[in-house]
Protein backbone atom coordinates (compact mmCIF):
# COMPACT_ATOMS: atom_id res chain seq x y z
CA UNK A 1 0.00 0.00 0.00
CA UNK A 2 2.93 2.43 0.73
CA UNK A 3 4.35 1.76 -2.87
CA UNK A 4 0.91 2.23 -4.23
CA UNK A 5 0.77 5.77 -2.76
CA UNK A 6 3.17 7.43 -4.41
CA UNK A 7 2.80 6.17 -7.76
CA UNK A 8 -0.88 6.99 -7.79
CA UNK A 9 0.54 10.64 -6.69
CA UNK A 10 3.09 10.93 -9.66
CA UNK A 11 0.69 9.48 -12.27
CA UNK A 12 -2.40 11.52 -11.35
CA UNK A 13 -1.11 15.04 -11.40
CA UNK A 14 -0.17 14.50 -15.28
CA UNK A 15 -3.25 12.27 -15.58
CA UNK A 16 -5.30 15.00 -14.54
CA UNK A 17 -3.43 17.86 -16.40
CA UNK A 18 -3.70 15.56 -20.01
CA UNK A 19 -7.52 15.20 -19.46
CA UNK A 20 -8.17 18.48 -18.40
CA UNK A 21 -6.23 19.55 -21.69
CA UNK A 22 -8.49 17.25 -24.24
CA UNK A 23 -11.30 18.56 -22.88
CA UNK A 24 -10.44 21.48 -23.87
CA UNK A 25 -9.53 20.96 -27.30
CA UNK A 26 -5.86 22.09 -26.32
CA UNK A 27 -2.45 20.55 -27.13
CA UNK A 28 -1.08 19.10 -23.96
CA UNK A 29 2.59 19.49 -25.08
CA UNK A 30 3.45 22.41 -27.22
CA UNK A 31 6.73 21.41 -29.57
CA UNK A 32 8.20 23.95 -30.66
CA UNK A 33 9.64 25.02 -34.43
CA UNK A 34 13.08 22.96 -34.38
CA UNK A 35 15.51 25.61 -35.35
CA UNK A 36 17.60 24.69 -39.16
CA UNK A 37 21.33 23.85 -38.42
CA UNK A 38 23.81 25.88 -38.42
CA UNK A 39 25.55 26.27 -41.85
CA UNK A 40 28.71 23.53 -42.41
CA UNK A 41 32.07 26.00 -43.49
CA UNK A 42 33.77 23.87 -45.57
CA UNK A 43 37.81 24.88 -45.82
CA UNK A 44 40.92 23.13 -46.82
CA UNK A 45 42.82 21.62 -43.93
CA UNK A 46 45.98 20.20 -42.95
CA UNK A 47 46.18 16.64 -43.64
CA UNK A 48 48.62 13.97 -43.50
CA UNK A 49 51.06 12.86 -46.62
CA UNK A 50 51.77 8.97 -47.05
CA UNK A 51 55.48 7.34 -48.65
CA UNK A 52 55.82 4.07 -50.04
CA UNK A 53 57.87 1.54 -47.94
CA UNK A 54 61.67 3.07 -47.37
CA UNK A 55 61.38 5.91 -49.51
CA UNK A 56 60.94 9.42 -49.01
CA UNK A 57 60.03 10.33 -52.51
CA UNK A 58 56.34 12.20 -52.90
CA UNK A 59 53.37 9.83 -54.31
CA UNK A 60 50.91 11.48 -56.95
CA UNK A 61 48.05 11.64 -53.81
CA UNK A 62 50.60 13.30 -51.51
CA UNK A 63 51.37 15.80 -54.06
CA UNK A 64 47.73 16.55 -54.04
CA UNK A 65 47.48 16.60 -50.16
CA UNK A 66 50.27 19.04 -50.56
CA UNK A 67 48.47 21.46 -52.96
CA UNK A 68 45.76 21.53 -50.45
CA UNK A 69 48.23 22.24 -47.47
CA UNK A 70 49.73 25.01 -49.32
CA UNK A 71 46.18 26.55 -49.78
CA UNK A 72 45.39 26.13 -46.09
CA UNK A 73 49.11 28.25 -45.34
CA UNK A 74 47.94 30.44 -47.97
CA UNK A 75 44.46 31.19 -46.30
CA UNK A 76 46.12 31.31 -43.13
CA UNK A 77 49.12 34.06 -43.42
CA UNK A 78 50.05 34.24 -40.02
CA UNK A 79 50.38 30.68 -39.42
CA UNK A 80 53.36 28.16 -39.02
CA UNK A 81 53.47 24.40 -38.76
CA UNK A 82 55.85 21.69 -38.29
CA UNK A 83 56.10 19.13 -40.29
CA UNK A 84 57.11 15.93 -38.50
CA UNK A 85 58.23 12.75 -40.39
CA UNK A 86 57.73 9.42 -38.97
CA UNK A 87 58.11 5.75 -40.27
CA UNK A 88 56.93 2.35 -39.27
CA UNK A 89 58.87 0.02 -37.10
CA UNK A 90 60.95 -1.86 -39.30
CA UNK A 91 64.50 -0.41 -39.67
CA UNK A 92 66.80 0.68 -36.52
CA UNK A 93 65.98 3.77 -34.56
CA UNK A 94 68.91 5.75 -35.93
CA UNK A 95 67.62 4.97 -40.42
CA UNK A 96 64.29 5.64 -39.40
CA UNK A 97 64.88 9.16 -37.85
CA UNK A 98 67.08 9.65 -41.13
CA UNK A 99 64.05 8.46 -43.00
CA UNK A 100 61.44 10.39 -41.20
CA UNK A 101 63.88 13.50 -41.97
CA UNK A 102 63.88 13.03 -45.29
CA UNK A 103 60.46 12.44 -45.12
CA UNK A 104 59.48 16.27 -43.32
CA UNK A 105 62.14 17.56 -45.79
CA UNK A 106 60.32 16.72 -48.94
CA UNK A 107 56.74 17.48 -48.14
CA UNK A 108 58.52 20.99 -47.06
CA UNK A 109 60.35 21.46 -50.26
CA UNK A 110 57.56 21.19 -52.06
CA UNK A 111 55.32 23.42 -50.36
CA UNK A 112 58.17 26.20 -50.96
CA UNK A 113 58.37 25.63 -54.25
CA UNK A 114 54.63 26.09 -54.21
CA UNK A 115 55.34 29.77 -52.76
CA UNK A 116 54.98 29.12 -49.63
CA UNK A 117 58.04 30.82 -47.19
CA UNK A 118 60.08 28.62 -45.36
CA UNK A 119 60.36 30.36 -42.71
CA UNK A 120 56.45 29.18 -41.76
CA UNK A 121 57.51 25.84 -42.03
CA UNK A 122 59.83 23.36 -39.60
CA UNK A 123 60.30 19.96 -39.65
CA UNK A 124 61.03 17.33 -36.80
CA UNK A 125 61.65 13.74 -37.34
CA UNK A 126 60.06 11.50 -34.93
CA UNK A 127 61.10 7.77 -36.90
CA UNK A 128 59.19 5.13 -35.61
CA UNK A 129 58.63 6.71 -31.83
CA UNK A 130 55.05 8.51 -32.45
CA UNK A 131 52.75 5.34 -34.47
CA UNK A 132 49.30 6.87 -35.45
CA UNK A 133 48.34 3.20 -36.29
CA UNK A 134 48.79 0.10 -33.57
CA UNK A 135 49.86 -2.96 -35.29
CA UNK A 136 52.01 -4.92 -36.94
CA UNK A 137 51.28 -5.73 -40.30
CA UNK A 138 50.95 -3.76 -43.63
CA UNK A 139 47.97 -1.81 -42.86
CA UNK A 140 49.15 -0.23 -39.77
CA UNK A 141 52.55 0.42 -41.10
CA UNK A 142 51.59 1.83 -44.52
CA UNK A 143 49.41 4.51 -41.74
CA UNK A 144 52.74 4.81 -39.74
CA UNK A 145 54.96 5.98 -42.59
CA UNK A 146 53.83 9.65 -43.14
CA UNK A 147 54.52 13.38 -42.84
CA UNK A 148 52.39 15.00 -40.52
CA UNK A 149 51.64 18.80 -40.38
CA UNK A 150 51.04 20.28 -36.80
CA UNK A 151 49.96 23.85 -36.93
CA UNK A 152 51.82 26.16 -33.90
Amino acid sequence: MQIRKPIVQALFIPGMLFLGACCCNKSAVVTPTPLPPPPVVIHPSLGDVFFDFDKSELRTDAVAQLKTNAGWLEAKAGRKVIIEGHCDERGTNEYNLALGERRANSAKDYIVNLGVEPARLKTVSYGEEKPFAQGHNEEAWAQNRRAHFVPE
